[in-house]
């Protein structure tokens, strides 16, 4: 998919990799980028930078609000027109704490936000990318998604949602034999101030930047799947093969991925 004359839109648009995604969008020809955020002041400052690099338009919006995503997808088509490249960045984690000390609340958030939120956003676009044959929609969700890890158990099962979905969509297009992509990307932790204080031993947090050229190319070549950084499917592949108590002791202990959360803070 080609981001040139292509209306662009990104959840979570107004900060961490979906500002920097939105202003490579700009920079690739994209005719407009058209940013969702629940953050007003990071919308209009998104806006305000990126307007240097081509026509931007930002809306405030609650993603796991369905109201709220449906109405506005109808504004957005009678001012704009239709999406052809739908980026979905929105997401949240809310604690390092074991799953009997989270409360229903932080369940529900979480899940909204980071499962049910890509979905509702994605049905109220795909419908219309499918009748032109076009479009193409991105879904970020985790490495959290495909490895298990103690004290992000909510978050470890939001993304594993996000992925099964995202992927099941794809399936079913390309069985349709229609022309509308899916690409889901599942990246390692992010320095965007999001994963605050975790640590980790042998694979370096992901640089904001590089890892939002890697998903822009990822959408730019089709790709179905995206594990960043790429060794990452290496860890995947073991787990298939190695007896679970040594995969835990191995790659949880000695590589250190089950201490990543132990020091986590997070956005304030």
């Amino acid at each position: 998919m080609n981001f040139s004359n292509q209306k662009v839109l990104i959840t979570g648009g107004a900060s961490g990799i979906g500002r920097i995604m939105g202003e490579m969008a700009l920079r690739k020809g994209a005719s407009v980028l058209i940013i969702w955020d629940i953050n007003e002041a990071n919308i209009d400052d998104t806006v305000k930078a990126h307007s240097n690099y081509g026509k931007v338009k930002g809306y405030k919006v609650d993603v796991s609000d369905s109201s709220c995503v449906f109405d506005t997808y109808a504004k957005i088509k009678e001012e704009i027109g239709d999406v052809d490249i739908l980026i979905q960045c929105a997401g949240i984690v809310t604690s390092n704490k074991s799953f009997d000390k989270n409360t229903i609340s932080e369940m529900d958030r979480t899940m909204k936000i980071n499962s049910i939120a890509p979905m509702y956003v994605a049905s109220a676009m795909l419908s219309d990318m499918i009748a032109r044959d076009h479009g193409h929609i991105c879904t970020i969700a985790s490495a959290a998604g495909t490895l298990s890890g103690p004290y992000m158990s909510i978050y470890t099962a939001s993304k594993w949602a996000a992925i099964g979905w995202s992927d099941s969509v794809r399936i079913e297009l390309y069985r349709a034999k229609s022309k509308v992509r899916v690409t889901t990307v599942a990246p390692y932790y992010i320095n965007t101030g999001m994963f605050d204080g975790v640590s980790s031993k042998i694979f370096p947090i992901l640089d904001p930047v590089k890892t939002s050229k890697k998903i822009i190319r990822a959408i730019e070549k089709n790709k179905d799947f995206a594990g960043i950084p790429f060794p990452f499917h290496f860890i995947r592949l073991c787990q298939g093969l190695l007896p679970v108590k040594f995969f835990d002791w191995f790659f949880g202990d000695v590589f250190g991925i089950y201490h990543a959360m132990d020091h986590f803070t997070g956005r304030k």
